[in-house]
């Protein structure tokens, strides 16, 4: 680290904690020309994902239009969206993926509703996959209610 006084490009590191808000590392360091001592942080550099569109175009993951998604399928339902929102947020990030595609994200989504709320599920289904007509829907209701009887 490059000295701000004199410009030394040594240092060595005399005091390190968590900064206040846990997000940072607050470090002493002391010149190794001059001796002065100066405070750096560090902070950890994250990477946005990318999510491929059904079109091809990539966008940067966007935590707020996931959680309008599943709001309005969550809509007058018991049903923590936020929860659900950072799993899945916390899933991509620890993959260490630098893209994902939007089904997967769909499929994360529907996986989550699926454990938590049924009718949630269907609403968020029926725009995820893009049901055509009543036997699609139909096909995913039977499909639901045959794992909630083997459960």
């Amino acid at each position: 680290m490059k000295c701000p006084l004199c410009g030394y490009p040594e240092s060595k590191v005399v005091d390190s904690r968590p900064a206040t808000d846990n997000s940072s590392i607050r470090r002493r360091r002391e010149c190794l020309s001059c001796g002065k001592r100066f405070t750096t942080y560090e902070v950890v550099e994250t990477v946005v994902p990318l999510v491929i569109k059904k079109n091809g175009t990539k966008e940067c993951f966007d935590r707020n239009k996931l959680l309008v998604g599943i709001l309005k399928a969550c809509q007058k339902r018991p049903v923590d969206a936020q929860a659900i929102v950072t799993e899945i947020e916390a899933e991509i990030y620890n993959s260490l993926r630098q893209e994902i595609t939007s089904k997967e994200l769909g499929e994360m989504v529907m996986e989550k509703l699926r454990n938590v709320d049924d009718v949630a599920y269907v609403r968020f289904a029926s725009v995820h996959r893009e049901f055509k007509d009543v036997e699609s829907f139909m096909h995913e209701l039977e499909d639901l209610k045959k794992n909630k009887n083997n459960i």
